[in-house]
Parts: structure tokens; C-alpha cells; sequence
């Protein structure tokens, strides 16, 4: 179905995934928090993708740079000179926009802008008390460079061999021109990235075979159909300059087409330029010949709150008329979130079927035990159909029933999200029945 973004902005502050940033004071510019299930849904990728990129390849390895690092990193990697976009302002009502987004430009009420100027997007502060330029500092705009900072530090202590990779996840910050679509553009986001050194002619190889790997994920891992997503290449007169190939995993937002997750190939160029400013030797020494080069660089990158962006818009269904069959369910609209299960927020519902006493004990139990392995949720208020309900909206697979026949059967009703389908199980192997099931 076609899904507006203002269905899924209601959604997420109405059911606690995404909240507006600073909300109570009137908020701030492309900034948002992740409520209890938004956090949930948003680690459940980072782990996932940490487990196919990271420890199940075994050419791939972890870092955690700082947001913080010396301005020579940027003034090596080009930012301080490149990184900026086109800036016009409104004479009239002062609003600035960027002058590449022309649908932006012809979509404002007044047409009368200033000649476009360039704007650095990296935000700027000071280390210790004195605010000059012998202390300025950056906050990061990207994190690959934490990894080519510390390209010679992984290869003395892991001691790798190329091709292998170095997989970061962690925050990035740009002074974003304009709001963007929701959490599409934000000015703090987290982005999962990694850096695959590879020897100079297998780089093109290594590019495909990386784009390959990235959209299988998308798909059999995250869920997103195949319809939502296309391949874009970059021309080669916008391609950033460092980069000798661009492509863009695009996903079909309800604005069109747009970038998802990043695929460059930046060449060796990151590794030369810290060689030049830092005199320190970036090369790599092949153990085999002992002859030593520059490693061409491949670089994936996802965003992660566009991600979860994605997911929520093509897990996001809605069911005229409802499809519960309690007499007190109205037979309005119900929204489902089919969400991949193992990425769900809440992995099951423990649902005592009344508040008696000898129900809640049992089921609180059930939610006891299920939740030294996973995040689920206790709920005994309103029918059984309302609840069930709540639970669809948010994309919990498993709704969990005790009823007065599991004080003598030993058993409980386990509901699938997805088919309604609802089966008998024995409350001593719930453990093992959701294990199987979500694969974790």
C-alpha cells in the first residue's frame, strides 16, 4: 500500500518509536528521539547488522572511533574545504535553502533569494577554556575517517591481511541547511559503516560483490521488499572527490526516490592524504611479496534511523473494518506493523485472559522467564481484543493467552501477528517455541 509520511509520524509519537526532539520547548530542527520502542526496533538492526557484516564474514572487524578528533583529520580528508553545500536566503522571510534542491526553491511562496554562498556542514566547538583557533575542534561528519586514522594501529595489533575490513556504527553530525523528511535528514545520526581494503584492481570486483551483499540484507534480512528498492549510479560528474564509482541503494519513500544505503569506492585517497599531513607511512606491506602499497578503499554505509524509517513504511499495513472477532471490537480501521520478527521491538505479549489472581501469577511468570531472552511486554488491561490490537500496532509476532484452561492444561495460546493463527502450546517450552521461531 501507499503510505503517507504523516501516518507514520502519528504512529511513532502516538506508540512511543520516535518522539520530536526538545518537544516540550517547541523542539529543534531535524532533531528526534527515540522513544522505548523506536530504541528497541533501531538496536535490533545495529545487532543484525553488526552479526552479517561484522562476525559472521570473518573479513571484517570492529572499531569505535570518537565523535572528536585533531582538525588535521578534516583538513587530510578535505572538509574543511569540500564539505559544503550551496546556501541561498530568502530576502523576504530570511529562510535558507540549499540552492541544488531546486523543488525546494520553486515550492517556497516568495522567490527572491540571495546569491548562493557556501556553507560548511561540520559544527564546530573549542577543546578547554580559551575559544580560538589553536582550539578549535569538529564534531565528525563521517566516521570513516576514525577508521583510516587508525588503519596502521589494526594492522599491527588484529594483524590482518588485505582484503579484510573495518566496521564502525556510531554518530555523525552535519548543520543540515534544511529540515528533512522526518528522521530522513537529521543533524545527529548514526550511521553503520564499514572500510574494505582491497589490492588496486580488485576493486571493482569487490564494489559489486558489496552491493550485492547489502541488498541481500535489505531484503532477506530486514524485510523490505524488492519493489521498494532500485540501484542508482552516480554520474561521474557528481561524484564526491574522492570517490571513483558512487551507488546508491535507493528505497521508494512517499516523497519518490531516494538514497538509502551508500556504496563508494574511494580509492585510495583517504590513506595518501593522512600519509602527506601526518608523515606517518599508511601503506600497506604484503607478507607474501614485502611489497608495499595503498589499498583501494570500498566503503558501505547505511544510516540507521533511515533504515527503521524504511522498515516502519514497508512493514506498515492497514485492515478496513479491523479483523478481531471480540463483540466489543468496533469495525474500524486497524493498522498492523509486519514487521520482520526478529527485528520487532516487542517480541511477545503475556496476556492473562482475566485479572484473577491465579492467572496473573502464572502469566507474570511466562513474562519473567521470556524476558531474560528478549524484550516483551505484561499487559492485563482491557478485552482481549483490545490488546491484541495494541500489539498489531506496534508489530509484536506473539501474543501470549492465559486462560483458566492453562491452570489445568499447563498451556498457553500463542497468536500469530501476522495469520491470526493460534496454537496450544506448553507453558515450559514457551522458551524454546519463540526461539525457534524469531531464529535468536
Amino acid at each position: 500500500m501507499n503510505v503517507t509520511l504523516e501516518k507514520i509520524v502519528n504512529l511513532c509519537k502516538r506508540r512511543g518509536f520516535i518522539f520530536p526532539g526538545s518537544d516540550i520547548y517547541g523542539g529543534l530542527s531535524n532533531t528526534y528521539d527515540f522513544g522505548p520502542l523506536g530504541v528497541e526496533l533501531k538496536n535490533n538492526f545495529k545487532r543484525l547488522w553488526w552479526k552479517k557484516f561484522v562476525h559472521e564474514r570473518g573479513d571484517v572487524i570492529g572499531l569505535e572511533s570518537g565523535i572528536l578528533m585533531n582538525p588535521k583529520v578534516w583538513e587530510a580528508s578535505g572538509h574543511l574545504k569540500n564539505f559544503t553545500d550551496p546556501l541561498v536566503e530568502c530576502h523576504v522571510c530570511h529562510m535558507r535553502f540549499r540552492a541544488d534542491k531546486p523543488e525546494d526553491l520553486k515550492s517556497h511562496q516568495h522567490q527572491d533569494f540571495t546569491p548562493a554562498k557556501n556553507f560548511n556542514l561540520m559544527f564546530k566547538s573549542f577543546v578547554g577554556p580559551a575559544e580560538d583557533s589553536a582550539s578549535e575542534v569538529y564534531l565528525r561528519p563521517e566516521t570513516a575517517q576514525g577508521m583510516f586514522v587508525d588503519f596502521g594501529l589494526v594492522l599491527d595489533t588484529m594483524r590482518q591481511r588485505v582484503p579484510f575490513g573495518i566496521a564502525q556504527i556510531g554518530k555523525s553530525f552535519r548543520n543540515e541547511i534544511t529540515a528533512g523528511n522526518f528522521v530522513f535528514r537529521l543533524i545527529e545520526f548514526e550511521i553503520a559503516e564499514i572500510e574494505y581494503f582491497t589490492r588496486p584492481g580488485d576493486d571493482e570486483r569487490a564494489f559489486d560483490e558489496w552491493l550485492e551483499f547489502m541488498e541481500k540484507f535489505l531484503v532477506d534480512e530486514l524485510g523490505l521488499s524488492r519493489e521498494s528498492l532500485r540501484r542508482f549510479e552516480h554520474p561521474k560528474d557528481s561524484l564526491a572527490h574522492y570517490s571513483k564509482r558512487t551507488a546508491d541503494i535507493q528505497y521508494k519513500f512517499p516523497w519518490g526516490w531516494d538514497e538509502l544505503w551508500g556504496l563508494a569506492n574511494r580509492t585510495d585517497f583517504d590513506l595518501k592524504q593522512h600519509e602527506a599531513l601526518s608523515g606517518q607511512n599508511m601503506k600497506y606491506r604484503d607478507p607474501e611479496t614485502s611489497k608495499e602499497y595503498y589499498p583501494y578503499v570500498i566503503e558501505p554505509t547505511g544510516g540507521a534511523e533511515r533504515t527503521v524509517l524504511a522498515m516502519l513504511l514497508d512493514a506498515y499495513s492497514e485492515i478496513e473494518g479491523g479483523r478481531t472477532t471480540t463483540t466489543d471490537a468496533k469495525k474500524e480501521q486497524e493498522v498492523v506493523l509486519k514487521l520482520k520478527k526478529k527485528l520487532a521491538p516487542v517480541a511477545a505479549a503475556i496476556l492473562p485472559l482475566s485479572k484473577k489472581p491465579e492467572l496473573q501469577e502464572v502469566a507474570r511468570k511466562i513474562a519473567s522467564e521470556l524476558r531474560t531472552r528478549w524484550n516483551c511486554q505484561y499487559d492485563e488491561t482491557g478485552s482481549i481484543g483490545r490488546r491484541y490490537r495494541r500489539q498489531d500496532e506496534i508489530g509484536t509476532p506473539f501474543c501470549i493467552t492465559v486462560d483458566f484452561d492453562s491452570l489445568e492444561d499447563k498451556k498457553a495460546t500463542v497468536r500469530d501477528r501476522d495469520t491470526m493463527a493460534q496454537e496450544r502450546v506448553a507453558i515450559a517450552e514457551l522458551t524454546s517455541y519463540i526461539s525457534d521461531q524469531l531464529g535468536r
